[in-house]
């Protein structure tokens, strides 16, 4: 099963985190004597070859640089420290038991001996012929694995029998079809790092259905990888991703070759992905118009108190009577700042109602028009609240002197802050998501 390995484990960032501190090496050598086991399982859970070179360095150094690492010495320990701190405080989550800490402990040490069996098992197929992988059923095998993600076996495999990266079904389909169609991106970048002979064999093939992997990739990508994806225009995006990604890798010759049933990749790409084009523009006006009501809402409010200034004006010469007040410039400057941010945020959400919707635009466009809007309307909402904050300290300050002003302004400021977090905590993850896979391709960058 997929969930038996490290990349099937499904865990959230959290989870992540404390199962990249746990250390179970110590345990897992003691128990089985088993040696260098982290090596072995970082060479299983990479996702493409990096190439280390390891330069030899001269023993012989110079008086200068002795002086210079004894110096260090203390900054060394320091950094020592620092990167020990992680793992001891994970440690002393596994002993209380915070977060399920030792329910995640326990599932990487069987992820270590699922791994290690999968080692004994590579060393004994190793010199296997043709015939005996087939009755061994690790062309099967490795076709499940590309279909669930199970990078970590494919890794082993190919380790022993490059070849194996070559396997196809009944419909001549490799394991990077599978990966393409499953949308297993780990697997899929195993591409790269082919040579030029394997690479080319795997660009150029074509199944039973004269489908290329071009035409694999203009498929609708399974639920599970579009709903990781919050909203219908990201999942959208994701898919011209993968597109974009296999696109890529394949020669401009097939990118227009045609199938079966005489449709180039785009023709099935557009066909298959109608109705996730209509239920990403649904969901992107939905947003717009939900963030519109707000954003009208914060100009409104800031655009009349801009002409109701706190403290009153002068009746004899019209002017504001806290106008030489430092805090009654900031008002000023942090009211004007909301009407200019909220009104920008209208007007680009506006832009967004507007949009074609074409399939083009959910892959930058759109999702960046998005974000720029929200940050427009979280800079308004800020300072929408510190132009309250001086509004209420100009006030007070004809009533209230020293102590007693800040007694009543401190609970106010407290309370004004609540809805300045919710907000920013709840929207400043949107905006990184958007963000991270609106920058740069996650599917093509290694």
């Amino acid at each position: 099963m997929a969930s038996s390995f490290p990349s099937g484990s499904g865990f959230g960032l959290p989870e992540k985190l404390i199962y990249h501190f746990l250390r179970v090496e110590k345990e897992f050598e003691v128990k089985y004597g088993i040696h260098d086991t982290a090596k072995f399982v970082r060479s299983v859970t990479r996702g493409v070859d990096r190439s280390l070179s390891l330069h030899k360095t001269s023993a012989k150094c110079c008086f200068s640089s002795r002086v210079l690492n004894f110096l260090l010495v203390p900054l060394n320990l320091l950094g020592r420290l620092l990167r020990e701190f992680p793992y001891l405080l994970v440690q002393v989550f596994k002993y209380l038991n915070i977060f399920g800490t030792r329910r995640i402990y326990d599932k990487k040490y069987t992820h270590y001996e699922v791994i290690f069996i999968l080692r004994y098992f590579c060393q004994s197929i190793g010199e296997f012929s043709d015939r005996q992988l087939s009755e061994a059923f690790i062309y099967e095998a490795m076709l499940y694995a590309a279909r669930n993600g199970i990078i970590e076996f494919i890794n082993a495999m190919r380790d022993v029998n490059h070849n194996l990266l070559l396997v196809t079904d009944n419909c001549d389909r490799g394991i990077f079809w599978y990966a393409i169609l499953n949308r297993r991106r780990e697997v899929f970048q195993l591409l790269y790092c082919l040579n030029g002979s394997q690479k080319e064999l795997i660009r150029y093939r074509i199944d039973t259905f004269d489908n290329n992997m071009l035409h694999v990739a203009a498929q609708l990508g399974t639920s599970s990888d579009r709903y990781n994806r919050s909203g219908a225009a990201l999942q959208m995006q994701r898919e011209i991703q993968w597109f974009k990604a296999v696109e890529k890798v394949m020669h401009p010759m097939l990118r227009e070759a045609k199938n079966a049933d005489g449709k180039k990749p785009y023709e099935v790409f557009t066909e298959n992905h109608e109705e996730l084009v209509k239920a990403g523009e649904k969901w992107t006006k939905e947003i717009a118009s939900s963030y519109i009501a707000v954003a009208s809402l914060i100009l409104t409010i800031t655009f009349a108190a801009a002409f109701t200034v706190p403290g009153g004006n002068n009746q004899e010469t019209g002017t504001p009577i806290f106008s030489h007040e430092k805090i009654f410039n900031m008002f000023i400057i942090a009211d004007a700042v909301s009407i200019f941010t909220s009104a920008s945020s209208v007007l680009v959400f506006i832009g967004i109602l507007t949009s074609r919707y074409a399939e083009q635009d959910f892959l930058k466009v759109l999702p960046l028009k998005l974000v720029l809007a929200l940050v427009l309307l979280l800079l308004s909402v800020c300072s929408m609240m510190v132009a309250f904050y001086a509004a209420l300290n100009v006030i007070l300050k004809g009533n209230h002197t020293g102590g007693s002003r800040w007694f009543v302004l401190g609970p106010i400021l407290s309370l004004g802050s609540v809805p300045v977090l919710i907000l920013l905590i709840s929207q400043l993850s949107f905006i990184y998501k958007i963000l991270h896979s609106t920058i740069r391709n996650p599917i093509s960058s290694i």
